[in-house]
């Protein structure tokens, strides 16, 4: 109203310019410089008037707009309780971007052997198990760049150094990242159902290295294959080892069901300077550095090993499992032994509508239905796992290790995550005697709190 009374008014004003100027010129006749000065002005204001009219035009639109969401409210859109907070993401014109991430996981709890076994590393323990920081981006060309680098230990460690090309379905890697040794291995510490992955992950020396891989992903199929040198942190003139990887992966939904099987095969070539490997483990925590199994070092010249992995999800329950086998070629006569791993696990959420997250053919984030701070409780997951390892083979006794854990996974939110964890090991032919006997049990017992971004 008040821009159509504004208008009115301008209006008249223009009118009254036309029509004052008019009469005095019928009853004076003004001279020809003011008879000028009376057109400009006239031009003036309709000019004025035209624009005056644009605007109030354009208010009169935004008016109608507004007018029906203040008289009558509608749905007010909230934003989904699973949806990511927003991040830090840097972009440029010509396609460039930075976008920074990191995780911090600080772990404490205790390993309880029998009383006859005196090592440091049994007791009360804690660290900071991850502290990582890293960046990742786009670049013009259908390129992108990850950079990642680990905080613990006293000591910077590059975790991944990744140049990448994607092309339609395929992806080419160039620098430091995962193999493609299994399920497990390759979903992020984030997301894991246990503080720490199957034993034979770490046991194998499952790693990071520096290579070249391409990824083929279309539909349920997932194919994967590379060759890589060492880790970055053992590269040197007198390192040539090299390695090849190759997985490929089913994943068919059915129904309600999320399904997965896949298989993996590698080979590891060392070199001169490195003609022995060890297998060991520790009793389900990192915290500690006892290992109550151990090859100790074997003369070796490759490893070749393949695995086997499953899993489903269907609502709150998951089902999943993995077997491994390595085998190591000795120099000479010597009898080649082979090493075995697995588990078999079994998880379900006690929090209604929650899931585990499963995407790009891996495990993956858990977003909570109703997180804390929406109202809720966030996501309660319980699981259960079978873990087997056994290091004697061909003359090597390095042991059998037998674990039964649970596990216990408060989600609150969708970055923010605790862990409670409980381990039975019962040990056979133990690197670690316990008095005189090799075969006994070890508890160890953990918790873990967690946020990433």
């Amino acid at each position: 109203m008040l821009v159509t009374r504004t208008f009115s008014t301008v209006a008249l004003a223009a009118a009254l310019g036309w029509t004052i100027p008019a009469n005095a010129q019928a009853e004076q006749g003004p001279p020809e410089a003011v008879r000028a000065e009376i057109a400009a002005m006239r031009e003036q204001m309709a000019a004025m008037a035209q624009q005056i009219e644009a605007l109030e035009s354009r208010l009169q639109a935004s008016e109608f707009e507004e007018k029906p969401a203040a008289e009558e409210p509608g749905p007010v859109a909230v934003t989904p309780a699973s949806a990511p907070p927003p991040v830090a993401r840097l972009e440029k014109p010509g396609g460039w971007s930075f976008e920074p991430f990191g995780r911090l996981m600080i772990d404490a709890g205790s390993v309880d052997a029998p009383a006859s076994i005196s090592d440091p590393g049994l007791g009360f323990g804690n660290e900071v198990r991850r502290a990582r920081i890293g960046v990742q981006g786009d670049i013009p060309g259908g390129f992108d760049y990850k950079m990642e680098l680990e905080f613990t230990g006293g000591a910077v460690e590059i975790t991944d150094a990744i140049l990448g090309y994607e092309a339609g379905d395929t992806k080419l890697s160039v620098g430091q990242h995962n193999n493609f040794q299994g399920l497990e291995e390759l979903t992020s510490s984030r997301f894991t159902s246990f503080m720490e992955r199957a034993a034979f992950t770490d046991a194998f020396d499952f790693q990071r290295r520096v290579g070249l891989s391409a990824s083929y992903g279309k539909g349920m199929v997932l194919l994967q294959g590379g060759v890589f040198t060492d880790n970055i942190d053992n590269l040197d003139a007198d390192n040539n080892s090299w390695g090849a990887d190759a997985r490929a992966v089913v994943a068919p939904k059915l129904g309600n069901f999320q399904l997965h099987a896949g298989g993996s095969v590698h080979y590891r070539d060392l070199n001169d300077a490195q003609t022995t490997v060890r297998y060991r483990q520790r009793p389900q925590v990192h915290f500690t550095d006892t290992r109550f199994i151990n090859t100790g070092n074997i003369g070796a010249v490759s490893e070749l090993g393949y695995g086997l992995e499953l899993a489903a999800i269907n609502g709150p329950l998951h089902l999943t499992g993995e077997t491994f086998w390595q085998q190591v070629d000795r120099p000479g006569a010597l009898t080649d032994p082979t090493f075995f791993g697995g588990y078999a696990e079994v998880g379900y959420f006690l929090t209604p509508g929650d899931s585990r997250g499963y995407k790009g053919n891996k495990f993956d984030r858990v977003k909570p239905k109703n997180p804390v701070g929406k109202g809720g409780f966030g996501a309660v997951q319980v699981n259960a796992r079978y873990d087997h390892l056994d290091l004697s083979d061909a003359g090597v006794i390095g042991g059998i290790q037998d674990s039964f854990g649970v596990s216990l996974i408060w989600t609150p939110s969708d970055y923010t995550r605790f862990m409670l964890n409980y381990w039975r090991n019962q040990y056979r032919d133990a690197a670690i005697l316990a008095g005189t006997s090799a075969d006994y049990s070890v508890d160890s017992f953990g918790v873990r709190a967690q946020v990433d971004f």
